[in-house]
């Protein structure tokens, strides 16, 4: 070995182990070991007494039912109670095939907040304004890879959804409302902003949905802008036919020069990025901010007055930013060097 010298090797092996276990056991025997506890616990960004921030990795389902297995919650339940009798629980939702921020509730108090915050029900004012003014800035924000470049650099998606069933009658489709007003449709809003320029076909794009449906993002980016989003199969698999992806790069990002070294054949070190042939997803949940709940629920079960100053002095918001992972910061760092 020399000075520089790059050495390529696969994902860990006992991130291999965990990876192969929950794919194959039910989440009714799961008993996770030491070891896959603290893989789990390094996906924890942030807890406190009321609330537990994870960033999730891509094609780990959030929730689980039959017969999907091994999902979020069904871990979180069996390896993050921490001191607490049970473990957190979900209060919003990512795709199975997305990845990042994932806020958990971990009292019963925290999960009603937290799902009356997320929900897209009118709120009314409380009588603490701390709290009101920390519910209005409340969001989440997303960065995604698209095939192509919307029109407009930013701007505001108002597209209803709704939801259809294909042929087989089994799988369930989501696709934006008519306007004749005669199906059922939710409303769905989301603000989008482009990071850059288009690059080798494709831009990098800022995504905050003001509303929470299912697939919203993906169908929004697909449909309405009519840039799907990159590895996204369900509703952008026309434009994902006539994709020409990036070629293999074989230089230096820095340099420019040419790799001293070839990777060893059949050592694909860009599983899943645009170098990818089959590229997975790449919607990433990178940007959340929230009330201080923890703080909030001893503001709101007592007189202002009252309560001790070191509760008074903890911040009103709070404020995540999670990594990308490993796919994108591969296609990130190839197609971001023109980004403003």
């Amino acid at each position: 070995m020399a000075a520089g010298a790059r050495v390529y090797i696969p994902v860990s092996v006992a991130e291999t182990r965990i990876s192969k276990r929950y794919d194959t056991i039910p989440s009714g025997t799961l008993y996770p070991n030491a070891d896959e506890i603290q893989y789990l616990q390094r996906l924890v960004k942030y807890k406190d007494p009321a609330i537990m921030v994870l960033n999730k990795p891509p094609r780990v389902p959030v929730k689980g039912n039959l017969p999907v297995h091994n999902s979020m919650d069904a871990l979180a339940a069996a390896a993050l109670s921490y001191d607490y009798d049970e473990g957190p629980k979900l209060v919003h939702r990512l795709d199975r095939e997305s990845s990042g921020l994932l806020l958990m509730g971990r009292t019963k108090e925290s999960v009603d907040q937290l799902q009356w915050l997320f929900s897209d029900i009118n709120k009314g004012n409380s009588s603490c304004k701390g709290w009101n003014d920390a519910c209005q800035a409340t969001y989440r924000r997303y960065w995604a890879l698209v095939i192509g470049s919307p029109r407009e650099k930013e701007g505001l998606i108002c597209a209803p959804l709704t939801k259809v069933l294909l042929n087989d009658g089994k799988t369930e489709r989501v696709i934006l409302a008519h306007q004749s007003g005669l199906e059922a449709s939710q409303e769905a809003i989301t603000e989008y902003r482009v990071l850059g320029p288009m690059i080798s076909g494709c831009s990098w794009i800022e995504l905050r949905p003001v509303t929470g449906r299912k697939h919203q993002l993906r169908v929004h980016c697909a449909e309405a802008l009519g840039t799907p989003i990159v590895g996204d199969y369900k509703y952008g698999w026309f434009v994902h036919q006539r994709w020409k992806q990036m070629p293999r790069v074989d230089i230096e990002p820095t340099t420019g020069k040419p790799y001293k070294l070839r990777r060893p054949d059949g050592l694909d070190v860009q599983k899943g990025s645009v170098l990818s042939k089959v590229p997975l997803l790449h919607l990433h949940c990178r940007e959340l901010v929230l009330p201080n709940i923890a703080k909030f629920l001893q503001v709101l079960d007592q007189n202002s007055e009252n309560l001790h100053p070191v509760v008074r002095l903890k911040p009103d918001l709070l404020r995540f930013v999670g990594s990308m992972p490993s796919h994108m910061k591969i296609s990130w760092n190839l197609m971001s060097s023109y980004l403003v």
